[in-house]
């Protein structure tokens, strides 16, 4: 049978939806304007990273932590926030969502096309809203002991838990409660989550680490905070030893102390726990990140000890080589096939526990 040649009145409809960038196929949404407040300057408005339309990045600026260490690419100051909305966000206005605020390693920052792979593939066709925000390379999701003057107060935890969860309320369609929010974090976000669950548990209804080092007690946990101080690729310019938890020597290590979650899981109690970690595999191999996540373990599993001394129903997952878990893991530290593995049952336990849709 002949084809029809086109008319010249569907060429010219043709060229008009190519010059105005839009397809039969997908209309073009604009992401959610934001409005200051809470303590939050909005830079600049939420702008969505590809055509899908699911994920988004703005910037605000905060007192709380005015500048920065930076790394390539980062203006000191400015936090990148990367949000990720459930599929058909903009077409169920009267929906609210349960939220999960993920925070990054060291030294990542948030708005990554990992994180935002991470983000999206965990929820295809879950209704949750996925919150990264900035944790710096080196921020450890603390307020810090000894800030050093040229940049002002670094005090994260309380730029994330009093001013960004209020502000993601108030601008997107959540579920305010404790039951509609969970938090997680991979390394040292995985840190900040068990530590700010603990701080703050009417805050959070779930708490998920992902390789997470939870243990201050722990020299060698000590060693890689104080070790991240002083690297150039943590951060430009570098900080103190002793500036984000104080001096890590007895007796002046109290701040380390207090501050460990493994030792202080009471505040948990009542909250959905999950833990994932590797052993690392075969140490030969890729060597420097299967002996991260090998020690990251060890704080897993003192965590886990205080866990069931204390009587807290709680998730643990041991994957060890990774062999049983996903396919391409090989029980490395920050392993993408591992981290979706474990973000993808994680999304399972919150689907399971948080009210939602």
């Amino acid at each position: 049978m002949r084809r029809r040649r086109p008319t010249a009145f569907v060429v010219v409809l043709g060229l008009l939806g190519l010059l105005s960038g839009g397809t039969s196929a997908h209309a073009a949404s604009a992401p959610p304007v934001f409005a200051d407040g809470h303590g939050l300057t909005v830079v600049s408005q939420p702008k969505w990273v590809d055509a899908d339309e699911r994920t988004f990045v703005f910037t605000v600026r905060t007192a709380q932590v005015p500048a920065y260490s930076v790394m390539e690419g980062q203006v000191s100051g400015e936090h990148a926030i990367m949000v990720t909305l459930p599929e058909g966000y903009d077409q169920a206005a009267a929906t609210r969502y349960p939220v999960q605020y993920h925070l990054h390693g060291h030294p990542d920052r948030p708005n990554t096309a990992a994180n935002q792979r991470l983000f999206e593939e965990s929820t295809v066709g879950v209704p949750l809203i996925t919150v990264a925000p900035n944790g710096s390379g080196r921020g450890w999701y603390t307020n810090w002991v000894y800030p050093p003057a040229a940049l002002g107060p670094q005090n994260w935890e309380t730029f994330h838990l009093d001013q960004v969860i209020p502000f993601v309320d108030a601008n997107l369609r959540t579920i305010p409660t404790r039951d509609g929010r969970a938090i997680s974090g991979h390394s040292m976000g995985g840190f900040g989550a068990f530590h700010y669950a603990e701080h703050r548990p009417e805050l959070f209804g779930y708490v998920g680490s992902f390789s997470g080092g939870l243990d201050l007690l722990s020299q060698e946990q000590r060693v890689a905070v104080v070790g991240s101080t002083q690297l150039s690729g943590s951060g430009v310019p570098t900080v103190a030893v002793d500036a984000i938890f104080g001096p890590p020597v007895w007796p002046f290590d109290g701040v380390w102390n207090r501050e460990s979650p493994a030792q202080h899981v009471g505040p948990l109690r009542g909250m959905g726990v999950a833990m994932y970690t590797g052993d690392g595999g075969d140490l030969t191999v890729d060597t420097v990140l299967a002996v991260l996540e090998n020690r990251a373990r060890a704080t897993n599993r003192v965590a886990r000890d205080h866990l069931v001394a204390a009587g807290i129903p709680h998730t643990f997952v041991d994957y060890g080589d990774g062999g049983g878990w996903a396919e391409g893991c090989t029980g490395k530290h920050a392993q993408f096939p591992c981290l979706l593995a474990d973000m993808n049952h994680f999304v399972g336990l919150l689907m399971d526990n948080l009210t939602h849709p």
